[in-house]
């Protein structure tokens, strides 16, 4: 639900006034017309939506000087009564911006907490009328867990007045999965039902992939679907180059990810050519291995160097192999009988390339045609 108006086509939820001061208690039609088009139209695709309902970014440095809840830029509060300043210059990341303490638990702010339980309200008017809506409270944040669990519990409340059941996460800031704060989400599936991990997106090679498999051991007791919404990576931004992003998405998709999304550029790939092959490819893949079917199985390779391959596998009948950069592994079938359809999907096209048949039971070595990323599978055909 961000709104800071940092690319000049973003617009605020709250009526302008013509003194130029917003109204916290009229809506911008313009907002909501908009939000209603997003919803309308992910859902004629098919589309999953996951809302991150606050952003800290949009309320600290630059991006509060023109904010509607910046109490200089409304008719409805005062910085004395509010508790807001007119200037947060310090990176959001240090969680000084009382705008994220509001709430019971916390500081109590009733004048500035009623507005933002109106705006939560009037977005679950439009959010509720559909189905492939998830919630994440926050954009990678910092803030105390009694804001998120407020707004966790708010959420799920209004939602069941409706009659609706709706899931809903925590994305914290930390960019190692490891660090405490990811246990408030990891170790609370009675509050979020799902776990976002896009911060190990800051991660890379090796590291990367080790990371959320430890996140799927933790949660492996009581399992949960672990979403990856901002894959970094793209060239020319902060994040590493396109291989980067790209070998971070595939590293998600094969090591168990429930969904993976390429973050906006120039962060991310967004919807640039490079990312449409990725997910043309990664279809590709699905046609001959659900990957849904299939879990991490990188104990079956050997001779395989950090980064080099990743294996999904549902042994004895499935196996998709994910090469970044070519390479040569052995996989184990000694427990894998009978013969595989093996085919060999090219990263850079998304096309299938050769085709051949394998036997199991033994193990066999598998060698890229040529450099670039590269997918094989193998399929079960026969005994």
């Amino acid at each position: 639900m961000s709104d800071r108006p940092d690319q000049g086509f973003e617009v605020y939820p709250f009526q302008r006034l013509p003194d130029g001061k917003y109204d916290l208690d009229q809506w911008n039609e313009e907002y909501w017309r908009r939000l209603a088009n997003f919803l309308q139209w992910t859902a004629d695709r098919a589309i999953i939506v996951q809302i991150e309902v606050w952003d800290r970014f949009d309320y600290s440095t630059k991006n509060w000087e023109s904010q509607p809840y910046n109490p200089k830029n409304n008719v409805n509060y005062t910085p004395a009564q509010s508790g807001l300043a007119a200037h947060y210059p310090e990176h959001p990341g240090q969680n000084r911006q009382p705008f994220f303490f509001t709430t019971p638990p916390q500081r109590n702010n009733s004048v500035v907490l009623k507005y933002q339980q109106r705006f939560v309200q009037q977005m679950l008017s439009y959010t509720l009328q559909h189905d492939h809506v998830l919630y994440c409270m926050d954009n990678e944040t910092s803030a105390e867990e009694a804001w998120s669990s407020y707004w966790a519990d708010f959420i799920r409340q209004q939602a069941k007045r409706s009659g609706r059941t709706i899931y809903l996460t925590e994305m914290w800031d930390a960019w190692d999965l490891q660090a405490p704060e990811h246990r408030r989400t990891f170790d609370h599936p009675e509050r979020y039902d799902f776990c976002d991990v896009s911060q190990n997106n800051q991660k890379q090679g090796q590291e990367h992939w080790d990371n959320f498999q430890w996140v799927r051991a933790r949660l492996a007791p009581q399992p949960r679907p672990l979403n990856t919404v901002k894959t970094y990576g793209a060239d020319g931004g902060r994040y590493g180059n396109n291989r980067a992003g790209l070998e971070r998405w595939w590293r998600h998709i094969l090591g168990g990810a429930a969904a993976a999304r390429f973050h906006r550029p120039d962060s991310g790939l967004g919807l640039s050519q490079t990312a449409v092959v990725a997910l043309k490819a990664a279809r590709q893949l699905e046609s001959v291995i659900k990957l849904w079917e299939v879990e991490p199985a990188n104990a079956l390779l050997s001779e395989r160097s950090p980064n080099e391959a990743y294996l999904a596998a549902r042994p004895g009948e499935a196996y998709a192999l994910y090469f970044t950069d070519a390479g040569s592994v052995v996989l184990d079938l000694q427990a894998a009988p009978g013969r595989f359809d093996v085919r060999w999907l090219d990263l850079t096209t998304g096309e299938w390339g050769l085709r051949e048949t394998r036997s199991g039971g033994e193990s066999v070595r598998l060698t890229p045609p040529r450099v670039g990323p590269w997918v094989v599978t193998l399929k079960l055909i026969g005994t």
